[in-house]
């Protein structure tokens, strides 16, 4: 009996990692719905180096995701598509140090394959019955078509406000829109599937990406390491190849 009571006791799991096994960890991302192909290649490069590490990303709205931090979202590392959105979680004292711009974008035009309407500049936009789709103003990439109009002083009409660029690239994609404006980034991870037309007043309203730890997290070692990873050479060369540039 002795024998079989030490057998089931020395039997009984603990709940741990196994022996020699890291502790298995989780580490919250929130970013912007823009970084999602890029940080996704980031995610693999950063669980090869941190063994028992799982990266979970929360992708959206740059606005949305930085109010969702500040009423208490369990994030540990935010990355927005813009320096303002950031600043609301600064602002409220949950920002590890300070925030990082690790890359920079712009607009661009998307239409479908072909581009059917025959677009080729941003004024082609605000042509009678043209369907054309934009992020919501209070998205960082509404915001900078906005400031592009202002700066041409052409006036588009949108069909619809989308939430953020993924929705404007879905119209696109399924044609129930001519043209949608996203960044240069979206239209290069869209492959095929849309045509993409650059134009030069998209200079004009250039986004900067912050990316910031998020203040007295559980494991701020762990969420240093992946801001490093995002803002170093290695980072740096998976953005430039998503269509980032450089900060």
């Amino acid at each position: 009996m002795a024998a079989l009571l030490l057998a089931a006791c020395s039997g009984a799991g603990g709940g741990g990692a196994a022996a020699g096994q890291p502790e298995p960890r989780t580490l919250t991302v929130f970013a912007a719905a823009s970084l999602t192909e890029a940080f996704g290649e980031l995610e693999t490069r950063f669980e090869e180096v941190h063994p028992g590490v799982d990266v979970v990303f929360g992708f959206g709205a740059s606005s949305d995701l930085a109010q969702q931090v500040v009423h208490g979202a369990p994030a540990e590392v935010l990355a927005t598509a813009d320096p303002a959105t950031m600043r609301t979680v600064a602002d409220a004292g949950l920002v590890d140090g300070e925030p990082v711009v690790f890359a920079t974008n712009v607009l661009q035009i998307a239409t479908p394959s072909g581009n059917p309407a025959g677009i080729a500049s941003f004024a082609d936009l605000a042509r009678p019955g043209l369907q054309v789709v934009v992020c919501a103003p209070q998205v960082p990439c509404g915001a900078a078509a906005e400031r592009v109009e202002r700066a041409t002083g052409v006036a588009l009409d949108p069909v619809s406000e989308e939430p953020d660029v993924e929705s404007v690239l879905g119209k696109v994609v399924t044609r129930d829109a001519d043209a949608g404006l996203v960044y240069a980034s979206d239209v290069r991870a869209a492959g095929d599937d849309v045509a993409g037309i650059a134009f030069c007043e998209a200079d004009l309203a250039r986004t900067e990406y912050p990316i910031a730890v998020i203040a007295d997290v559980p494991d701020a070692d762990l969420a240093r390491a992946f801001r490093s990873l995002v803002t170093g050479p290695s980072g740096r060369a998976v953005l430039g190849s998503a269509g980032f540039g450089r900060p």
